[in-house]
């Protein structure tokens, strides 16, 4: 049992006082600062009468101390993968190296103006060339973008790739995608922005897409299959490889979703297996945090033909030198400037950092680590597919049903335990999910900690339910009633009102 729980089940809440707003804690003439008077006749010819304030502006009034002991308090309250465990599926949340850091805090890289010219960047624009080979060696793929700003922003790029490559050959009837209901699912969203038809391929009763309903929905109409591999599942297709027979058949591309690109980076590549476009988020895999809303970035790999039509613009290297160039058959700049750079430093210093026998230790401790949690959590809920898991794997507390509970309830109780919540109620083929993902980076103690505390959890959910309906009681707010959330939200700090 984790030291969270040592002793049993506690007795009444030990919930943390509320944090009160700064609007809660504002105190009229408190300042944090003393700025020297300025006069509205100062402001003459600085600026313009019509922008000019009528009234003061409306902020709360704090010390500096306050200030700076309210975010302090706030920050104790977080959640974090310095703090605690995060078994979050499919994010990612793992630590990453605090040297990765430093490097992203290298003057000469984080201080360069994004409307800095070639000539006066070379030392980064090598930087990215540098890490666009790197990439393409890992994904078995001929060309690179660092460009998109996200996974998500990947997957966009990759699909008007191939537009753009079936227009190019005055192949316009392509105008489906496929995509299996095991996929993550940004894709659907990218590939109806793309301007596509979205047409489902179900799961069968292994998890794997059906054969049969592929080979019935190819058509002369595809241009694209978009395979989660592994799937959100956290299994790798099993008849991966006919089925990239299949779509090759047909004519159409095969894109591959990386987002799970730990669970095989340096074990195999995708361009190898018959995949022409791949994306992957350096922001979870390699050495960027995942959260908080960016920054990300989402590179997209693609084959040899499908090169010309890559974003612009692209770095050319000449010699010793680097340029930036945009070819007339690309889609065209899909962002402002060439990257999220400081992320894509952090990269390729985690790469180099690693080398090759490292990069293949994250992917088999990846899959160590979550199939020696399946194993431990075997018997507690259904796991959705059988065998080994990838780097994640599903549970379903469809069965605590008749107890009354969902799955958001048991995460109720996980944070009660010390951790982060797994992802609930995704991939929606599974009632009432569980994804749980431990990353590689999570040490066999840690582990064990886990399973003991979800198995305890998952026994009071059955021996006792109306105990897990009152968590959590540990965090500073309690169950809040989601429907009166959704039905009448508030969206303004009521303490603020009385401000104009």
């Amino acid at each position: 049992m984790s030291l969270e729980l040592s002793g049993g089940e506690e007795s009444g809440s030990m919930r943390p006082p509320m944090e009160p707003t700064l609007w809660q804690k504002s105190r009229p003439g408190a300042r944090g600062v003393f700025p020297p008077g300025i006069s509205p006749e100062a402001l003459d010819g600085r600026c313009p009468e019509q922008i000019r304030r009528k009234s003061p502006l409306a902020l709360p009034e704090l010390s500096e101390l306050d200030v700076v002991r309210h975010f302090t308090r706030l920050s104790h309250l977080n959640r974090g993968v310095d703090t605690h465990f995060y078994p979050l599926g499919s994010c990612t949340m793992k630590y990453n190296p605090k040297i990765m850091d430093r490097i992203s805090e290298i003057t000469g890289f984080r201080d360069l103006h994004p409307r800095t010219g070639p000539e006066g960047m070379q030392g980064l624009l090598e930087v990215l060339h540098t890490l666009e080979e790197s990439l393409g060696h890992l994904l078995g793929m001929e060309a690179v973008t660092l460009a998109p700003a996200a996974g998500a922003h990947g997957e966009l790029t990759g699909i008007l790739i191939a537009r753009r490559y079936f227009e190019s050959k005055g192949d316009r009837g392509r105008t489906e995608i496929l995509i299996p209901d095991s996929a993550h699912g940004t894709n659907p969203a990218s590939a109806a922005m793309g301007g596509f038809t979205v047409r489902v391929l179900p799961s069968g009763s292994d998890g794997g897409v059906d054969l049969g309903h592929l080979a019935e929905t190819l058509s002369e109409k595809t241009a694209l299959v978009m395979m989660t591999v592994p799937s959100t599942l956290g299994i790798f297709e099993k008849d991966l490889l006919k089925m990239v027979a299949m779509v090759k058949d047909s004519g159409a591309l095969l894109y591959m979703d990386g987002a799970n690109f730990n669970a095989f980076i340096g074990l195999l590549r995708p361009g190898d297996l018959g995949f022409d476009i791949v994306h992957i988020n350096t922001h979870k895999t390699l050495a960027t945090p995942h959260g908080g809303g960016g920054p990300g970035s989402g590179p997209v790999g693609v084959k040899a033909h499908l090169a010309p039509f890559l974003p612009s613009p692209r770095i050319r290297k000449e010699g010793e030198r680097y340029s930036l160039v945009s070819p007339e058959t690309s889609i065209g700049p899909i962002r402002s400037f060439i990257g999220s750079t400081l992320v894509l430093l952090r990269a390729l210093g985690y790469l180099r950092m690693l080398g090759g026998e490292g990069v293949r230790r994250v992917a088999l401790y990846a899959l160590l680590n979550a199939n020696y949690l399946r194993a431990r959590l075997s018997g507690t809920l259904p796991r959705t597919g059988s065998g080994l898991c990838a780097h994640e794997f599903v549970l379903s507390a469809k069965e605590l049903g008749a107890e009354g509970l969902h799955a958001s309830d048991l995460a109720k109780e996980i944070l009660d335990a010390g951790y982060y919540a797994p992802t609930i109620s995704f991939p929606l083929i599974v009632p009432e999910a569980l994804m749980i993902e431990p990353t590689e980076t999570e040490s066999k103690e840690t582990l064990d900690r886990f399973a003991e505390d979800f198995r305890r959890i998952v026994d009071l959910a059955r021996s006792n339910p109306s105990r897990i309906k009152e968590a959590p009681r540990r965090t500073p707010v309690a169950r809040p009633d989601e429907v009166a959330a959704a039905r009448d939200p508030v969206l303004t700090d009521p303490a603020s009102l009385h401000l104009s």
